[in-house]
């Protein structure tokens, strides 16, 4: 099978190479890939940023496909239904965490892409338990981007404690953002864009926000809560300085670089709050494919051809992709 690896030994690049279609384990499925989107954290396994779990690795944890065969031990999704393959992958299931349903902070989680080969792939395996079954009717290209970037803007919205009707404030707007965007404003919020991009600032207010302006730009009022896509610690302050009394600020990137030092009285005092976030758990995924049913999300993707992986990649650190970089593995209707 075709399929594109990141290298250890080589950051800042992938190759296209030929790889043997994987066997799935007693409890996988594997899984003939359409589609996948093209992810920050990508980038960051790509660039470095984060450790290499694999000296040469699959990206890619937005992938959508029919599932092709199965594990011996594999339950859930039979073959010929199509299912999404996200970032978790697999957690212990008998730790504290996992016992409390915070499943994203279990200390033996393994990540798509990340310690196992991923989407940039015509094949890839996953955990049946982990599997996501996809609504029908829905592009594939389309459905791709809810696998991490929906889910992740999803717990992202519930970590920043926003009240109903209230105004939140979105830093960087990508692929995520304008996902999570849409979401507050379903719920009754009033959305604030920050963004250096013009052309994101655009895109911003014809999907309904009340305002967009750069990130060094105060807010039009002080905001009940604010969101951190961008992987910019610079903005942390930034952002801090925006909330009212009792905001919360939630950081949605698994990479950020480093956050000036911070002024208790001016960044924090009136009991402002700074969250993480980190990975999700299935009941995220659950809970953000059973919103988009109800209410179907525009999902503003860019297509690649399958062998302009590194081109996505690039792009999207230049910052030239609108919306949500996808790959087109299959051609539609193949």
């Amino acid at each position: 099978m075709r399929a594109w690896v990141a290298s250890a030994s080589r950051p800042g690049t992938v190759e296209s190479v030929v790889l043997p279609v994987p066997v799935p384990a007693g409890d996988e499925l594997l899984v003939r890939v359409a589609a996948c989107g093209v992810c920050r954290t990508d980038l960051h396994v790509r660039d470095g940023d984060l450790p290499a779990h694999r000296t040469r690795v699959v990206p890619g944890h937005e992938a959508v496909g029919e599932v092709v065969a199965a594990g011996p031990d594999a339950t859930g999704p039979a073959v010929g239904t199509r299912v999404g393959i996200p970032w978790l992958r697999r957690t212990c299931g008998t730790c504290a965490f996992c016992g409390r349903g915070q499943e994203n902070l279990c200390p033996s989680s393994l990540y798509t892409g990340w310690d196992a080969d991923g989407g940039y792939a015509e094949y890839a395996t996953v955990p049946a338990a982990y599997a996501y079954a996809l609504p029908q009717g829905c592009a594939e290209e389309e459905l791709a981007p809810l696998l991490c970037a929906g889910i992740i803007g999803y717990r992202a919205l519930r970590r920043a404690d926003l009240p109903p009707g209230g105004h939140l404030g979105i830093y960087g707007y990508g692929a995520s953002a304008h996902l999570t965007a849409q979401i507050a404003l379903a719920q009754g919020a009033s959305v604030h864009v920050f963004t250096r991009s013009p052309a994101a600032r655009d895109l911003a207010v014809r999907l309904g926000a009340a305002s967009a302006a750069d990130p060094s730009a105060p807010p039009p009022r002080p905001l009940d809560a604010a969101i951190l896509f961008a992987p910019a610690g610079e903005l942390v302050p930034l952002a801090l300085r925006a909330l009212g009394s009792g905001g919360t600020l939630s950081i949605a990137g698994i990479h950020l670089s480093a956050i000036p030092p911070l002024d208790y009285r001016r960044d924090l005092f009136r009991e402002r709050t700074v969250r993480s976030v980190t990975a999700n758990t299935r009941a995220d995924g659950r809970a953000l494919f059973a919103l988009a049913a109800e209410r179907p999300l525009r999902v503003m993707v860019t297509p690649y051809a399958f062998d302009r992986a590194d081109r996505a990649l690039d792009d999207l650190a230049a910052g030239r992709v609108s919306g949500v970089a996808v790959l087109r593995v299959r051609p539609a209707g193949s």
